[in-house]
């Protein structure tokens, strides 16, 4: 992707939040972080935000907060990237994979619960390239069977069900700022959002060494704080975020309508109720591999978002899944290819990868 159409515009405002924290001499836990957590706790709609190191950290203390462990159950979606199991790993409970709808490649709510257990603890939903899970029925299911919910909003900041936001539906929620999100810091960061004051506290206390105050360590902690510069340059880039969304939903628009009559492509639906931040915009064919290939050929770039969903990474092989176990996973890491969508894409743009792909 293009950072340049993302950062010109602001350059000045980034380098002016580096000479603030140059010149506080503060670089952890201090004034910065404060006021990210408070402007995107607002932003967001929630009680609280508590920044830390990145997403997957966000996740695991999402997890432990809700003191989430061995001998326990997740159910995350097995059309994913690899970070949401990882961090169900992590702590050392287990991942138990359902089908996303084809149609909208979210986890489907009417899989979730034949998937339930007596070790069952939590459900993630993954709102994937920027669109909304379906998160009434989800909280639903939830509330139905005694079960937590963590969102996992890392590529949906600004999208939203039923009018609420995403990152503000969940028990507690996780987020990422790694560059490339559509609010991206510039270097690795991520949140945790809550309406719980007690989940907050717990957060606050896991990413810092398990401490409220220096040199007392309350519980076994992490050092998973989202530093000062990363802090300031996120409050520049937060201010632009709703304009950024706007316009990425512009562009999502023209490929819309461009492709929508296409043979041999296929666009994805947005649920009922749901919205989409469009993180990425990406389309199904079953000629991938060519088309891929022809537009790298017209210099266009594409990627795979993602080529092999998790119960089929070597990393969970002992989990015993198998080809076929998840066809509907299987099908999409098959099928799904992202076209480039980046803030300042112009019409010309657009209307070139739009082009190619009729031909």
């Amino acid at each position: 992707m293009s950072f340049d159409g993302l950062h010109n515009p602001i350059k000045n405002d980034l380098k002016q939040a580096f000479s603030e924290v140059l010149d506080s001499n503060w670089f952890v836990m201090g004034g910065q972080l404060d006021a990210f957590e408070k402007e995107y706790a607002e932003w967001n709609v929630v009680n609280h935000c508590i920044g830390v190191s990145n997403g997957l950290d966000a996740i695991i203390l999402s997890l432990r907060a809700l003191e989430i462990g061995p001998g326990d159950e997740v159910i995350v979606p097995s059309n994913t990237y690899i970070a949401t199991a990882l961090a169900v790993t992590n702590v050392g409970a287990t991942p138990v994979f359902v089908e996303p709808r084809y149609e909208t490649a979210n986890i489907n709510p009417d899989l979730i619960e034949p998937a339930i257990t007596s070790k069952t603890k939590a459900i993630i939903p993954v709102h994937l390239y920027g669109q909304a899970c379906e998160m009434k029925a989800i909280m639903d299911i939830a509330e139905r069977h005694g079960l937590y919910v963590i969102e996992d909003n890392a590529q949906a900041h600004g999208a939203s069900y039923n009018g609420k936001k995403t990152g503000s539906w969940g028990h507690i929620n996780a987020t990422s700022f790694y560059p490339g999100k559509n609010l991206g810091a510039l270097g690795d960061g991520g949140a945790v959002t809550t309406d719980s004051d007690e989940l907050a506290h717990k957060v606050r206390v896991l990413r810092n060494y398990g401490s409220q105050e220096k040199y007392k360590n309350e519980v076994l902690g992490y050092n998973n704080r989202l530093d000062e510069l990363q802090a300031a340059f996120l409050r520049v880039k937060l201010r632009k975020l709703d304009e950024w969304t706007e316009e990425r939903n512009r562009i999502a628009e023209a490929y819309i309508q461009g492709l929508k009559d296409v043979l041999g492509i296929e666009l994805f639906n947005l649920a009922n109720g749901a919205t989409s931040a469009f993180h990425l915009f990406v389309i199904k064919t079953k000629d991938r591999v060519g088309l891929q290939a022809q537009l790298n050929k017209e210099g266009i770039g594409t990627l795979i978002h993602y080529p092999i969903p998790p119960h089929l990474q070597e990393c969970y092989k002992d989990l015993g899944y198998k080809k076929g176990d998840f066809p509907i996973a299987e099908r999409l890491a098959s099928e799904v290819l992202s076209l480039p969508l980046y803030i300042a894409m112009n019409l010309d743009d657009i209307g070139s990868v739009i082009y190619c792909i009729h031909e």
